[in-house]
């Protein structure tokens, strides 16, 4: 067998491959889902996408003979640096066979040339910031991806731990479909908030969208500023996320939680169009588009994508209204089955203990590896 070797991506061929690895690495399994090529190809590209405005990457790939085997990203994100005051070498879009010298020489070639940057940890993976797709599956391999959530083989731990990495911070998501009962207690508690007239559900304007989630953005940009990990988006990488959403997103589930009619707390779900995703294999043309139309109905969830309540109005009990709405908006549509709420960090104990409480149960974990350099 030949020996395996690291190059770094550079030419057109080679960027190729790195996006196309995924195909060999998951081949045969059914509960991963293809990304689009075409949105993993700008993600990665420094030209076009707004995040390496102020970062920097090198990709590399593993080849055993002709065959690629292996690939990573290392990134320097200034602003996650700046803000948290590190310096944190990233890794990212990381597959690789099941093989620990492969992924250990991976692991090796990247954090070299993160010290070469001056890094003097490494932590991941993030692919390419924890406001994209973040952390290695470690529990709900039964389970197929939900959108944005990564997807790994079950052997990935075992490699990155080989390599070195260690834990740094688990991620769990929860997951609750429409014949859940409220408990008594809940709906005591929610009639009781309703009647004092102070509340209401606001949805975004879908004709002023943008401007609806800009005042999105600056809420949960307030809500999250002290999470672990958290780095605000600029208004270009928001923009870009503004974008796909405007082309999913479904107005019953994109609202304000106000109090006298001051918008106190947000919530972003999302259909999971992850089946529609599985069936265009990782290509959008017109086959692709008429795809899309023909199996959108095989769409049956939703994904919470951002959540958070104002400081000042936390004690208000508007997580169980907002929740409330959400089950009972649910279950007036036929067309959706579950939603999966997550990521959330595991020790945030207030917000799990909360889902959970409100018929949320416990699907899948992931982690995020730290390591010294």
């Amino acid at each position: 067998m030949p020996e395996s070797r690291i190059i770094r991506v550079e030419r057109r061929s080679d960027l190729r491959t790195f996006v196309n690895l995924p195909w060999k690495i998951h081949a045969g399994d059914p509960n991963w889902v293809p990304p689009l090529k075409k949105h993993v190809r700008r993600l990665l590209d420094p030209g076009k996408h707004p995040f390496w405005e102020f970062s920097d990457r090198i990709l590399l790939m593993a080849m055993r003979g002709k065959e690629p085997v292996g690939r990573i990203a290392g990134i320097v994100d200034r602003n996650f640096n700046s803000r948290h005051d590190l310096r944190t070498g990233i890794w990212g879009f990381f597959e690789c066979v099941n093989d620990p010298e492969v992924a250990r020489m991976l692991f090796a070639a990247v954090e070299q040339w993160l010290a070469g940057q001056g890094m003097d940890y490494l932590m991941g993976p993030f692919s390419p910031s924890t406001n994209y797709e973040v952390g290695i599956l470690t529990a709900g391999y039964e389970h197929q991806a939900t959108f944005m959530m990564p997807y790994n083989p079950p052997y990935y731990p075992d490699l990155i731990e080989r390599a070195g990495g260690r834990k740094e911070k688990d991620l769990l998501s929860f997951v609750v479909d429409k014949h859940w009962q409220q408990e008594a207690w809940m709906e005591k508690l929610v009639r009781r908030l309703n009647s004092r007239g102070d509340f209401a559900i606001r949805h975004v304007d879908m004709r002023r969208f943008r401007e609806d989630m800009g005042l999105v953005k600056r809420i949960y940009d307030e809500c999250w500023s002290g999470n672990w990990g958290f780095v605000p988006m600029t208004d270009r990488e928001f923009g870009e996320m503004v974008d796909t959403l405007l082309k999913i997103a479904d107005k019953d589930f994109v609202f304000f939680i106000c109090y006298k009619n001051e918008p106190a707390g947000i919530a972003v779900l999302v259909p999971d169009i992850n089946p529609v995703l599985k069936r265009l294999n990782g290509k959008l043309g017109l086959t692709g588009m008429i795809k899309t139309f023909l199996y959108r109905k095989s769409v049956r969830g939703l994904r919470g994508l951002l959540f958070g309540i104002r400081e000042q109005y936390r004690q208000f009990g508007l997580p169980y209204l907002a929740l409330d709405y959400l089950y009972r908006t649910l279950k007036e549509r036929p067309e959706y089955e579950y939603i999966e709420l997550g990521w959330n960090l595991e020790d945030n104990e207030e917000i799990n203990q909360l889902e959970q409480d409100c018929g949320a149960k416990p699907f899948k974990r992931y982690r995020i590896y730290g390591k010294p350099i």
